[in-house]
């Protein structure tokens, strides 16, 4: 039986997810033009290396973040399904089902 608290932790935690995925996406913004900038100035070949290291690492944790977004996103709308059949509605149900299409569109695109 769903709750309204468990609601508003699927919510939270798809948010919390979406938000840390927008920063990992700007971090590999930021590195590949710091990486660029290093290239094109003839860094140091270490810190080059260094550098490119720290890019890859930024790179490898978006797979890592859609992939729990998605899993969250699977227990989000489970849970909103069940919560819609036991109740009404209310500003709970209406968050979520945003949250769940600004993530579905996330995906699309």
């Amino acid at each position: 039986m769903a709750t309204v608290r468990d609601l508003k932790i699927k919510t939270s935690t798809c948010k919390r997810l979406l938000k840390e995925l927008h920063s990992y996406e700007k971090e590999v913004e930021r590195e590949a033009a710091k990486t660029t900038n290093m290239k094109e100035s003839g860094a140091d070949p270490y810190a080059l290396k260094q550098q490119e290291n720290v890019l890859a690492e930024s790179r490898m944790m978006i797979p890592d973040c859609h992939k729990r977004l998605e899993a969250s996103l699977a227990d989000l709308q489970g849970i909103l399904e069940e919560f819609k059949e036991e109740s009404k509605g209310g500003p709970e149900i209406d968050e979520a089902e945003k949250v769940v299409v600004e993530i579905k569109t996330l995906f699309k695109g």
